[in-house]
């Protein structure tokens, strides 16, 4: 995507230096664009630990690249066990979006075994770091054009109208490494000329979405109105929704969705108002060794700081955090909840497009079936 004319991607192999992983630096935004670089293993659980990075598919290519780095790292007789161990600790750090995990096993299982030269196994281990970044993309990119047809069926029916669509979090570019999930067919749609316009929930309390889906689809030039996350029923109430468009953090064989906290409200509200609602999600968020979602999912319950300090620019334009609840009181803080398959319209994949059922899942991909 472009920020300001330029090309960017959100991670990727610093050019002079390729034993160092840059990053956009998403704390800071949307006041700030800037680059980080991630020189260890420890940088680049910190990244993912402190949401430096975020979203379900750039956490999944920083953990490859992490796993990279954990290869330079390695010892030469205990190239294995220091991997595994690096594995481990960057599994840690987000326990409930499955692309991380199944980005370290990846990378473990093409470096396992092999008895080549340490220097070849580390330039192994970039090879495929870089494929797995390579992957996310073109991934994300076919998504969007999947999920362009829905929208132009949308904006057929519509008669050229805009076609107006909700989405929460930030599921766009700063979520994956280059088009996004929810947000690549909004894109694909934008620039085939089709008029869009895009309801962003603030998505508290980290405000991805007032932050980043924001700030995004800005430089996109994709028009949009930021709206409290608690708008959403009452939007649809009066037909200002066509269709919601969520990203996925973990999804299971038989179609439950686990996403940022607060998406399964929105289910339920589209559902009594008959607005179709999509989850769109490469398949490295599928997980098929889950059946029930709100069972099985494992949920991130984040410091309560979150809940009880809000970051933002004040109106002379200086940068502060500020308190929004008593001394004493105490709060908690889950991050994503689980929408089952029953209220999902469809599931936008790299593949098409399918039903959330088990059914549909495992036809769309079979050689994942037994899993």
């Amino acid at each position: 995507m472009n920020v300001n004319g330029k090309h960017f991607r959100t991670i990727w192999l610093k050019e002079s230096d390729p034993s160092t992983v840059q990053i956009i630096n998403q704390q800071v935004l949307p006041f700030t664009f800037g680059i980080l670089d991630l020189r260890t293993v420890e940088d680049v659980r910190k990244a993912i630990k402190d949401m430096y990075v975020r979203g379900a598919g750039l956490i999944g290519a920083a953990a490859a690249y992490g796993m990279y780095l954990a290869a330079l790292e390695a010892g030469a007789a205990s190239f294995e066990k220091d991997l595994l161990a690096k594995g481990e600790m960057l599994k840690a750090t987000r326990p409930t979006a499955s692309n991380l995990a199944w980005a370290v096993d990846s990378m473990l299982s093409k470096l396992a075994g092999r008895s080549c030269p340490l220097s070849q196994k580390q330039e192994e281990a970039r090879l495929a770091a870089q494929a797995i970044a390579d992957s996310d993309a073109e991934s994300c990119k076919r998504i969007g054009l999947h999920g362009l047809e829905i929208i132009k069926e949308l904006s057929r029916k519509k008669q050229g109208q805009a076609v107006n669509i909700l989405t929460h979090c930030n599921a766009g570019w700063l979520a994956f490494v280059d088009y996004g999930s929810a947000l690549s067919p909004v894109y694909a749609a934008f620039d085939a000329g089709i008029k869009v316009h895009v309801w962003v929930d603030e998505t508290r309390p980290r405000n991805q979405g007032a932050g980043l889906t924001a700030w995004e689809l800005g430089q996109h030039g994709v028009p949009h109105d930021l709206v409290p996350d608690n708008a959403g029923g009452h939007l649809m109430q009066h037909s200002l929704v066509d269709m919601v468009i969520t990203g996925a953090d973990r999804v299971t064989r038989s179609g439950d969705a686990a996403n940022k906290i607060g998406t399964y409200l929105k289910a339920l509200a589209a559902r009594e108002n008959g607005v179709p609602f999509y989850v769109a999600l490469p398949s490295s968020t599928f997980d098929f060794a889950m059946r029930d979602g709100v069972k099985e999912i494992p949920i991130e319950e984040r410091d309560p700081s979150e809940v009880r300090f809000v970051y933002g620019k004040t109106r002379n334009g200086s940068l502060t955090e500020v308190q929004i609840c008593p001394d004493s009181t105490t709060a908690r803080n889950w991050g994503f909840d689980v929408t089952p398959a029953r209220y999902i319209t469809g599931l936008i994949t790299e593949r098409g497009i399918c039903r959330a059922a088990e059914q549909d899942i495992t036809a769309l991909y079979p050689e994942r079936a037994d899993e």
